[in-house]
């Protein structure tokens, strides 16, 4: 069944390419996300400049998911450390 969430479209620029997203996200989020995303691919490319865009692209990805995976378990900590308090 599909959802009655209405669906954005946002043009982006990252690393001088444009991409449309689709969401359920304003405009300002997925914009933020794409300058990010420019920013840490510039940031990487900077550092290794013989990268092909797939392999900074890759290299990108793993970076963000490896920040969002310490992000997540140190919520998880803090989310357990309030629960011991609490009882």
């Amino acid at each position: 069944m599909l959802s009655d969430t209405k669906k954005i479209r946002t043009t982006v620029d990252i690393y001088g390419q444009q991409y449309t997203i689709v969401g359920t996200e304003s405009t300002s989020h997925i914009r933020l996300i794409a300058s990010m995303v420019d920013d840490k691919m510039r940031e990487i490319s900077s550092m290794n400049p013989s990268l092909d865009i797939n392999k900074l692209a890759v290299l990108t990805a793993v970076n963000a998911v490896n920040d969002y995976l310490k992000i997540k378990d140190r919520a998880e900590k803090l989310e357990a450390e309030i629960q011991r308090i609490k009882d």
